[in-house]
């Protein structure tokens, strides 16, 4: 039997979601080049069909470093995931979910109005939408990284999904859902 592994490197069939919660929204289909095209957007909640890798690289097109331009956005992830696999001897992939699982917040805050007043109040965020903010902040986060530094946006990139996974409060995206957590739970 053959195994499709993705970026003809890393196999996907090992790696394990550990939150149950985001377990059906998380894809791992073995893929050789993570680019379906935008098939996913004419239907409702398909994205969730939708490679994890490939919506990373859609989200670092987000940023000025590759904006639109697809194919410099999968060399970056191609670059990042070496580093990954180099630096924590692990399956980048896992560590990419580990990542996803960490910086995903489970509470948010969204504004009311009654009358003339508006006020905030916590809300618990739908799974899917915490793998879309976990991607945004991570991507995010690279680009900040490199911002007025010499170090490339794969170097960043690498330094953020390791940090993540690892749960590291030096973390921008951990930083960053510790915040709206912190905001949420004031709010109750």
């Amino acid at each position: 039997m053959i195994t499709t592994k993705i970026f003809d490197k890393w196999d996907p069939s090992n790696v394990e979601v550990r939150d149950v919660g985001l377990k059906r929204y998380i894809s791992l289909k073995p893929i050789v080049v993570p680019h379906t095209s935008g098939r996913h957007a004419r239907k409702r909640f398909s994205k969730a069909d939708v490679s994890i890798v490939e919506r990373l690289i859609n989200n670092m097109m987000r940023t000025e470093f590759a904006t639109g331009e697809k194919h410099k956005a999968y060399n970056i992830m191609k670059k990042t995931f070496e580093i990954v696999n180099q630096k924590t001897k692990k399956n980048p992939i896992q560590v990419l979910i580990n990542a996803i699982e960490n910086a995903a917040p489970r509470e948010e805050t969204t504004r009311l109005k009654y009358g003339g007043i508006t006020y905030h109040t916590a809300v618990d965020v739908a799974p899917q939408r915490r793998v879309d903010f976990a991607l945004r902040l991570i991507a995010q986060a690279a680009s900040q990284a490199t911002f007025k530094n010499p170090k490339p946006i794969y170097e960043c990139l690498a330094e953020e999904i390791i940090a993540s996974a690892n749960n590291d409060p030096k973390s921008k995206a951990i930083l960053k859902k510790d915040e709206i957590e912190r905001i949420a739970q004031s709010s109750r």
